[in-house]
């Protein structure tokens, strides 16, 4: 299989696998910063802890990069303007006009979240294209409700399943 084929082959696998959205999100020098992502996984009970894979490409990842701390929000159905709005191509400020947005030790956080994970970063490795992020959870909230899912190109409701 040639390198085009393995990708092609790549991607529609990867787009068949269903995943939960998230925004993730930090500040710094005054600005807050976001993007959606999906490939967020939990590391570690002990300690608690996340991984999140940034392409280095992203804006938010310069920022992430240099921020001792970030937020993954767990986006549920609710929060389908919050994730059209970051996904449409805002930027910077522009992604926090839409959602219902509060701020915990400087961080932006939504507050309507399905949850909301507060993390330290303690680790950054990068890796091809993209960075894997690992935090430390410091805080976390969770709210309850039916999380957003992404699934081949467009967002699925789960909770017609149930």
């Amino acid at each position: 299989m040639d390198r085009e084929e393995l990708l092609t082959a790549f991607r529609d696998t990867m787009r068949q696998v269903a995943a939960t959205v998230y925004a993730i999100t930090t500040a710094g020098e005054g600005e807050r910063h976001g993007i959606l992502a999906t490939a967020v996984s939990s590391l570690s009970f002990d300690p608690p802890s996340l991984l999140v894979c940034i392409n280095q490409s992203a804006s938010v990842h310069a920022p992430l990069g240099q921020a001792d701390r970030f937020c993954v929000n767990v986006l549920g159905t609710g929060n389908r303007d919050v994730a059209d709005c970051f996904a449409r191509g805002a930027s910077g400020e522009e992604r926090f006009k839409v959602g219902n947005w509060t701020q915990f030790q400087g961080l932006p956080v939504l507050a309507d979240a399905q949850s909301a994970l507060l993390c330290r970063r303690v680790l950054r490795q990068d890796f091809g294209t993209h960075s894997i992020f690992i935090g430390e959870l410091e805080a976390a909230w969770h709210h309850g409700g039916v999380p957003l899912i992404y699934f081949d190109r467009q967002y699925i409701d789960l909770a017609a399943s149930l």
